[in-house]
């Protein structure tokens, strides 16, 4: 289980065939009514595809995020990609931070320096971290045709002896959102001695109906607008849930089918006040695009859908995460259950509202997230 450096390097034969392929997209019409009302919009996606095919530069995006150091190792029978970047400080901290669906380690581009090097982002370097941030097993640099799939409760077991067997950290802290507050939360069940506490921007909570009778009134208009999300927004999670493969077809066939479901959430889940270049450029927008079409994952990246609609919750039924827990509550984060609630679940320690953000929270509001986490680890040290 020795890593190797490595280095994002696409052949070029990829992008040929991938400009061909837009210049060559069938398009569909567009619905009537307003423009994001039943998903991606045509006209957005006709010029985010103009400039996907004339003028993004993936080579200049690509040594950007070469400039972290990364390694693949093999683990659990599939080469794990991580990026492994050492904090500048007295005594840096080791912290795993862990992306969701549909991001990737692009999601960490910014927030990354601000945790490694917290003084030169106007922090204290007694706050650095040393940082890993994996790329899921079976999302982009994590995926090779054909390999095993991973739920979040496997991509926990993978986590965990990445970081104690591999690079040798006993203790470290953990963070993530979206299926990386899953992920999170499955390792302080699992190995709870491995962590001095863990930090999240999404609760995964389980879903409690009777609460809309009998809860608080905090409780009770949750419990709203959680059947108005799974009413409205969670046609993707059906499909992967349940019929990845087939969706996969189309995903890893037509570039522009890829960046419209990609894309769609990306608009629905920041907070953006309706245009993404509000808060996320296009070209971290393409960026992450590119990562799912270059290394054809979308059909494997579907898998923790599938594993958590045939399986077990991640928190198995009974137990509570008892590491202290710290959660960071963005606005516009697709779900936000209230205290009351996630205490059920988690031993919190740290709730802090933000004033702005939404579900890509690293990407969207960088220095708030990676103050708070710098705070929130402070007493760890």
């Amino acid at each position: 289980m020795q890593p190797t450096p490595f280095k994002i390097a696409f052949p070029e034969e990829i992008f040929r065939d991938l400009k061909e392929r837009l210049a060559r997209t069938r398009w569909p019409d567009q619905a009537p009514g307003e423009e994001w009302q039943y998903g991606a919009s045509l006209a957005y996606l006709k010029d985010l595809t103009r400039y996907w095919r004339d003028g993004f530069d993936w080579r200049a995006q690509e040594t950007r995020l070469n400039r972290f150091k990364q390694f693949r190792v093999p683990l659990a029978g599939i080469d794990l990609h991580f990026i492994h970047e050492q904090g500048v400080g007295p005594k840096p901290m080791p912290l795993l931070l862990s992306h969701g669906w549909p991001g990737s380690i692009l999601e960490f581009h910014k927030i990354i320096p601000m945790l490694t090097d917290p003084a030169a982002h106007g922090g204290d370097p007694d706050d650095a971290f040393t940082v890993v941030a994996p790329s899921l097993p079976g999302y982009t640099l994590s995926f090779k045709p054909n390999q095993p799939r991973f739920g979040a409760i496997e991509i926990a077991a993978v986590f965990a002896s990445l970081m104690k067997e591999v690079l040798g950290y006993h203790r470290y802290a953990a963070q993530g959102g979206d299926w990386g507050s899953f992920i999170t939360s499955r390792l302080a069940v699992e190995h709870p001695e491995q962590l001095h506490g863990i930090h999240i921007n999404l609760l995964g909570v389980r879903r409690d109906m009777t609460l809309a009778d009998t809860g608080t009134e905090e409780e009770k208009q949750f419990i709203t607008e959680l059947q108005r999300f799974m009413k409205e927004e969670t046609g993707y999670q059906a499909i992967m849930g349940t019929k990845p493969q087939t969706l996969a077809f189309a995903l890893t066939d037509s570039p522009v089918g890829l960046a419209s479901w990609i894309t769609e959430k990306f608009r629905s889940w920041s907070d953006c006040d309706g245009a993404i270049e509000n808060v996320i450029t296009r070209d971290e927008l393409l960026t992450n695009i590119t990562l799912y079409w270059a290394t054809g994952a979308i059909n494997s990246a579907s898998w923790p859908y599938y594993a958590r609609a045939h399986g077990p919750w991640p928190i198995p039924n009974g137990m509570r995460v008892e590491v202290p827990t710290a959660y960071a509550a963005f606005p516009k984060e697709i779900l936000r259950p209230p205290r009351s609630i996630a205490e059920r679940f988690y031993n919190i320690q740290r709730w802090t509202i933000m004033p702005k953000g939404g579900h890509f929270a690293a990407l969207e509001q960088p220095q708030l997230l990676a103050e708070d986490i710098r705070a929130f680890f402070r007493k760890f040290r």
